[in-house]
């Protein structure tokens, strides 16, 4: 994009407009949080598009917002879809191992030619935009305009697996017009934005409910159902419930290995298998299969039974649920509020056997950490400490006094060990994990990204939201 193309769409470039490489671009994407934090609301991302030529409006988004589940239900979407040999984009947040992980063509990361034409390209945009009222797009939204621009322009995907980054009414992905909207389910996370209530936060959920869209959900709380009856209906347009509409059953559960029938309106499709661990995960894919079919009745979607049984076979997300280590066993997941310590503990109580389980835990200071700690510390024989590297994180001296407070509710006496750096608390927790033990590293995704990229690259992950 010129200069002068800049000018006609209102703004004047301001200050350099190239990156020389990819190192560069992302550094200024990235360095955007600490700069300009998270502002709701989506004046900015309409702005972005229309200066950008409303690059959104040619493409095809499955909108799939929630609390927990988002990742991996995009991820059951995504490889089945691609396993049906339509082409694929996939916008996910946060990354786990580098930038480009978020922006994907058929589970291929972005190429850095093609990130560092974009970042070129809207920079001008970025910049001009800073010197107006409507003030600086943050770095989830120059992140989201890069994934728009590289999917309706150069990749040119059939269908685009779209995740919303924080609730959904006011997030930067609600610029988009879905095709199908899913919502996961409704928790209690980012309170401070999206609302104290359970209802609350389902409203902010159910803003990415498009009138005559069909939304597929499987929230279960009485107050959250009922905040996407009333939305689906004044937005007249079907609901597809879990526990109405569709079901599922559990026939097996194990380690990487589980297996569920699924019952819905259109057709049954029995004995469906998926590696993901954990029983939450059966709910996930449950509500794939559901939107799949929603796209087949809706938008004749050709997925065959052989391609949507050997696609969700094969989905992976790395991160939740994740055995990283077998010698000594490590178990990654990235849980982060009270209902992913829920289902992490439902799974350590249910799926991984152990003698004794030593938990490494890091956090960030905006999330409801007391009821995590209630769900997940009856089961820890030992407790580290430690904090992600990044500029936002919760002091892990602080943390740890909040576990001893809540252990000393439930009466509970666990030695906890504060080391702020990750990688020494991870050589900790190695060694002290023998035969027969679990070690697991849980907490913010940040953590859980600086753990992995240690674990099998040696090297320090790279970092944004």
């Amino acid at each position: 994009m010129s200069e002068q193309d800049c000018k006609d769409g209102g703004l004047e470039p301001q200050g350099e407009a190239a990156f020389r490489d990819i190192d560069e671009a992302i550094a200024w994407i990235t360095q955007r949080m600490p700069k300009f934090g998270i502002q709701v609301g989506l004046k900015r991302m309409e702005r972005l598009m229309e200066l950008l030529g409303h690059p959104h409006r040619r493409l095809k988004f499955i909108h799939v917002a929630g609390t927990n589940g988002k990742g991996s239900t995009c991820a059951y979407l995504t490889r089945v879809l691609v396993q049906s040999g339509y082409d694929v984009g996939t916008f996910t947040s946060p990354y786990i191992e580098r930038y480009q992980n978020r922006i994907q063509l058929n589970g291929v990361d972005i190429d850095d030619e093609s990130l560092l034409k974009l970042a070129n390209q809207i920079k001008p945009f970025a910049d001009g935009m800073a010197q107006t009222d409507i003030g600086a797009p943050t770095m989830f939204e120059v992140s989201t305009a890069i994934a728009i621009a590289y999917f309706a322009r150069i990749a040119f995907p059939d269908l685009v697996v779209w995740e919303t980054g924080l609730g959904g009414r006011l997030d930067s992905t609600n610029i988009v017009a879905p095709i199908v909207s899913v919502i996961t389910n409704v928790g209690h996370d980012h309170m401070d934005i999206l609302g104290n209530s359970i209802e609350e936060i389902a409203s902010e959920k159910a803003g990415i409910i498009k009138p005559g869209v069909p939304v597929v959900c499987t929230v279960e709380q009485p107050e959250a159902v009922e905040v996407m009856r009333r939305t689906a209906a004044e937005r007249r347009t079907t609901l597809y419930l879990m526990g109405d509409q569709f079901r599922y059953a559990s026939v097996e559960s194990a380690v990487e290995h589980q297996v569920f029938d699924f019952s819905g309106p259109f057709r049954d499709v029995p004995g469906i298998g998926i590696a993901l661990s954990g029983a939450h995960q059966q709910k996930n894919a449950a509500l794939a299969v559901m939107t799949l079919e929603v796209l087949r009745q809706y938008y004749a979607v050709l997925v065959d039974d052989e391609n949507l049984l050997e696609g969700m076979r094969t989905a992976a997300w790395a991160g939740r649920l994740e055995m990283i280590r077998r010698e000594p066993p490590l178990l990654l997941d990235g849980a982060h509020n009270p209902e992913g310590a829920a289902t992490l503990a439902e799974a350590l109580r249910t799926v991984y056997p152990h003698k004794r389980l030593h938990l490494m835990m890091g956090m960030m200071p905006t999330k409801s950490h007391s009821d995590y700690l209630r769900h997940i510390l009856p089961l820890v024989d030992t407790l580290i400490v430690t904090e992600p590297v990044f500029f936002k994180k919760m002091d892990a001296d602080a943390l740890a006094d909040l576990a001893r407070e809540v252990a000393g509710e439930l009466a509970l006496i666990i030695p906890i060990d504060v080391e702020k750096d990750y990688r020494e608390a991870l050589r900790m927790l190695t060694e002290r994990t023998e035969p027969g033990d679990l070690a697991v590293v849980s907490g913010t995704l940040y953590l859980i990204s600086d753990v992995r990229a240690w674990i099998l690259y040696r090297k320090d992950s790279d970092k944004g939201w």
